[in-house]
């Protein structure tokens, strides 16, 4: 059996919907965040209303969902650009199936959208897609002249974004829709992207943030489309591991690697390092040294098993 046909090497080959219902590493703690934040909100809130001129008024005293939400006037404050994150973790307090719907889409389709891309990679898209939605919803409405004041928080930005790759990853899966309608995940991700639009030209009155959706979603379209990586992007920062790392790696040389002649006598730890970038970044991350390396380590295998 060579390295290829490893049953960890297959985890890399992107796989329909799982059958399993356990959450992926990064899945479970941005649901755990945000219901976390959602419990202390609702449970030490202090309502109030408050004009704020030209026929508008606001309820304030959820505390903690107001000062997460990014404002109109977030984008001209550079002290609060941390909200343009932090809105992508609050829900409101007052609507329950706020939280529940975006929870729920975000346990069924961002679990296999996760390990299409890897846990680390999953990470710094899903921020990106909350902060480019936050951002994107801010402009848009100081271009309109919406009152500074207004906010918005949810994950539906990002979460538009978690169905538009999981439409292009996996279009043929079937997807309930309404837990009832099955329909392939392709036609899933065009509806829901065609109500965002139509909804965003007849928002008369409405308090939902379809600018927020069709940012997410936008992005979403051009990072499958440019074949983007952002762990490439941002290869210096160091980012926390969600994976048990090897205590100790084999360095191959720059000039060497293991051949069907010569090779390290134990080579699992860097076959097992490589294999983990592949899981990270994908295998297009791979430098041409250590794509040589596993090829030559595959034939080793091969060999010793034929033998």
């Amino acid at each position: 059996m060579g390295i290829y046909d490893r049953d960890y090497f297959r985890q890399e080959q992107r796989p329909g919907p799982s059958l399993p219902y356990i959450p992926q590493a990064v899945v479970g703690w941005i649901i755990a965040v945000n219901v976390a934040v959602w419990l202390v909100d609702s449970l030490f809130a202090q309502e109030s209303r408050v004009d704020i001129g030209n026929g508008h008024s606001v309820v304030v005293g959820h505390w903690l969902s107001d000062m997460m939400a990014v404002h109109v006037d977030t984008l001209t404050h550079p002290w609060l650009w941390w909200q343009f994150l932090t809105a992508g973790f609050a829900h409101s307090p007052l609507r329950s199936e706020h939280i529940l719907f975006n929870m729920l889409a975000l346990f069924f389709l961002g679990r296999d959208v996760e390990r299409a891309y890897g846990p680390k990679e999953f990470l710094r898209l899903y921020l990106v897609m909350v902060v480019f939605a936050s951002v994107v919803w801010d402009v848009a409405n100081m271009a309109v002249g919406t009152p500074g004041r207004i906010g918005a928080y949810g994950a539906s930005g990002a979460l538009a974004g978690v169905v538009v790759l999981f439409a292009l990853n996996f279009p043929r899966a079937t997807i309930l829709l309404f837990f009832v309608l099955p329909m392939p995940a392709w036609l899933f991700g065009v509806l829901a992207v065609a109500m965002d639009i139509y909804g965003a030209m007849h928002a008369d009155g409405s308090n939902i943030a379809y600018s927020m959706h069709l940012a997410g979603a936008a992005f979403a379209f051009i990072y499958y489309q440019r074949g983007w990586n952002l762990g490439r992007l941002t290869g210096r920062v160091k980012w926390p591991s969600f994976r048990r790392q090897p205590h100790l790696r084999v360095h191959a040389p720059e000039e060497e690697t293991p051949s069907d002649r010569e090779a390290p006598s134990d080579m699992s730890e860097e076959v097992d390092r490589i294999l983990e970038k592949i899981y990270r970044e994908g295998e297009s991350s791979l430098t041409a040294k250590e794509r040589k390396f596993l090829e030559a380590a595959s034939r080793q295998y091969q060999r010793k098993n034929r033998d």
